[in-house]
């Protein structure tokens, strides 16, 4: 799946959980948070669109996504960037790459 179209469609899936997407430019590398009871995600847009596929997957990687349809081309990614976290865990601040 080329790398435009999965940022896109893990955006829809991070709606699909109840976050806002924020995309900012700044010297960050982008997490989720709680404000005022809102759950949102920012990314970096500055940063590649590898960089912020990584940041919203390892968002995803603790959210129950169970009762939620993924498409399975989304999926199978998913399931490759979540073994590269359980392979080589990062800190939250750090960025998981994306090939």
């Amino acid at each position: 799946m080329k790398t435009d179209k999965l940022l896109l469609e893990l955006e829809l899936l991070l709606e699909q959980c109840d976050y806002r997407l924020r995309k900012e430019r700044g010297s960050f590398r982008g997490n989720n948070c709680v404000i005022e009871g809102d759950r949102l995600v920012i990314v970096n847009k500055n940063k590649p669109i590898e960089s912020q596929i990584g940041t919203i997957a390892r968002i995803l990687s603790t959210v129950d996504l169970s009762s939620i349809y993924i498409k399975p081309a989304v999926k199978k990614e998913l399931g490759i960037l979540w073994d590269r976290l359980t392979v080589s865990p990062h800190s939250p601040g750090d960025e998981l790459e994306f090939d």
